[in-house]
């Protein structure tokens, strides 16, 4: 690799203390050339999402989450308002739940918060909580992430007695997602059998009139804040979905909001040696062919963002894992995610992406400040955290050598500014890559297919439990019994065998297993 080559590859904000390095990625130095109309269509179509054209049209929504961190750029007054006095609401119940002003019916103060919701509803406040969280956060904060029990229950082992100084945080636009759903009615369930009263602990985040709205109003929870229409829920870490945690957690929200804003500005830019965003979108157009033909591995470099590759799974497969394109033509687009951390992954993957199959593209993060305090030596004059960069650099040098692809981007801590940059940055990537792929980012309809495919499996579990008695049936009986699919008729007496609901006496195959209660 070329010293020059190195340094025509590396766009720096020095101001934001950012830069984002190409240079192991080999793209060819008339590209953007070549790409020129579809970058000139990405630009606008950037623009008109901004200005509050119609994004999803399935449900006819405009999608805000770039308003959050510049309200003047939303289109009425209304909805800058409905960005900013929520801020102001936010911080002032902060205020009042660390003094203890709003506290808990016992006395003293909150010392736990309890986040209960799913996809972007918890992926965003757990990424935030891990990477600026911790020992110093105001409070110690817990997951209800899924419709698991038992990982509900360890939760609750762990929070102990003092479930009554935990305020539960319950996340959802609609307030029907089940998986959000079943944990607030766990949670519930938990506090009356602790003897305490489940509203005077929670509080809301949810869209107005939902069913999470009306139920929270009718319990008389302690506050409601308001989820909008216009923020779909893997872009809403920015809205109150991550500013209630936030300010509970006591991390500052203007600096997150303040880095995200400033990315923002930096990648509005039409000058592609100049936008990031656009490059990294480029980047990735060209490594997958345009047609997501390789993986998008994330490797950050620091502990604190150990969540980070989790979050953008969300954020890019769900955007541009699309069936469809615009036109209508089936074209199965995606970009698929994965990562961990490094060094640790000197000791786990590494292994392949070097010498296995060439079926992606690496972005670390290298966050270039080690710790504040100073550092002891651990091999002669060298680090721990000399010994972190060491590793970064050699493995991305290792990959490179052997035709492996890769992006840097550094910052300089992990800050609240720039995590707010981080998520800017990708955010807007996969908006533009979305249109150099002609798909649509901002709807989701595999999602619904999943969610309605679920509820088929529940009508086919209930009319199972309904036709169970002490006679022992096999599958093939029930279905017939039930007018339901044999196969899934046996999932559904499997799974309440299992479950303490039925008995079942193993044939010699699946077809020769019986129940009964």
């Amino acid at each position: 690799m070329n010293f020059d080559t190195f340094s025509q590859s590396l766009l720096r904000y020095p101001d934001l203390g950012f830069s984002i390095d190409f240079s192991r990625m080999d793209i060819p130095s008339n590209y953007s050339e070549a790409m020129a109309s579809k970058i000139e269509k990405a630009l606008s179509d950037l623009q008109k999402l901004e200005a509050g054209a119609i994004a999803n049209p399935d449900e006819g929504r405009m999608v805000g989450h770039y308003w959050l961190r510049n309200p003047s750029l939303a289109p009425t007054a209304e909805i800058r308002a409905q960005i900013t006095e929520p801020i102001k609401a936010v911080k002032e119940f902060a205020q009042k739940i660390h003094s203890g002003e709003i506290a808990p019916p016992s006395g003293g103060i909150f010392e736990n918060i309890i986040i209960i919701g799913i996809g972007g509803s918890a992926l965003g406040p757990q990424l935030i909580e891990e990477a600026l969280g911790g020992p110093k956060a105001a409070v110690k904060t817990y997951f209800f992430d899924n419709t698991d029990p038992a990982g509900i229950d360890t939760d609750l082992a762990t929070i102990g007695r003092s479930l009554g100084k935990s305020l539960a945080v319950v996340i959802s636009k609609s307030g029907g997602t089940a998986e959000t759903r079943n944990g607030m009615l766990e949670a519930k369930h938990a506090y009356k059998e602790a003897g305490l009263d489940f509203a005077k602990h929670a509080i809301a985040v949810t869209g107005e009139d939902s069913k999470l709205y009306k139920f929270a109003q009718e319990e008389g929870f302690i506050a409601t804040f308001p989820m909008e229409d216009w923020v779909g829920g893997r872009t809403s870490i920015l809205s109150t979905v991550g500013l209630v945690p936030m300010a509970l957690q006591d991390i500052d929200i203007d600096a997150m909001l303040a880095g995200a804003k400033a990315m923002d500005e930096k990648t509005r830019s039409s000058d592609v040696s100049q936008n990031a965003a656009l490059q990294l979108a480029l980047a990735w157009y060209h490594a997958g062919n345009g047609k997501g033909e390789k993986d998008l591995v994330i490797l950050p470099y620091k502990d604190s963002l150990v969540l980070f590759s989790k979050y953008l799974q969300q954020l890019i497969m769900e955007s541009l894992g699309k069936a469809e394109d615009l036109d209508g033509n089936t074209v199965n687009q995606g970009l698929a995610v994965y990562g961990n951390k490094g060094s640790t992954d000197q000791h786990a993957y590494v292994q392949q992406l070097r010498d296995g199959l060439n079926n992606f593209f690496a972005t670390f993060v290298e966050v270039r400040k080690g710790r504040d305090s100073r550092s002891i030596t651990v091999d002669g004059d060298n680090t721990a955290t000399d010994y972190l960069q060491g590793f970064l650099r050699g493995t991305r040098n290792a990959l490179y050598e052997n035709g492996r692809s890769s992006i840097t981007i550094s910052i300089e801590k992990v800050t609240a500014s720039s995590l707010g940059q981080l998520i800017a940055l990708f955010e807007r990537s996969v908006s533009l890559y979305a249109s150099l792929i002609n798909v649509n980012a901002y709807h989701q309809p595999g999602v619904e297919a999943g969610k309605a495919a679920a509820g088929e499996f529940l009508d086919v579990l209930n009319k199972v439990r309904g036709h169970l008695t002490g006679e022992r049936k096999d599958a093939e009986q029930l279905a017939f019994e039930c007018g339901a699919d044999t196969e899934s008729v046996y999932h559904a007496a499997v799974h309440l065998a299992n479950n303490g609901e039925a008995q079942q006496s193993q044939g010699a195959n699946v077809k020769e297993d019986t129940f009964s209660l």
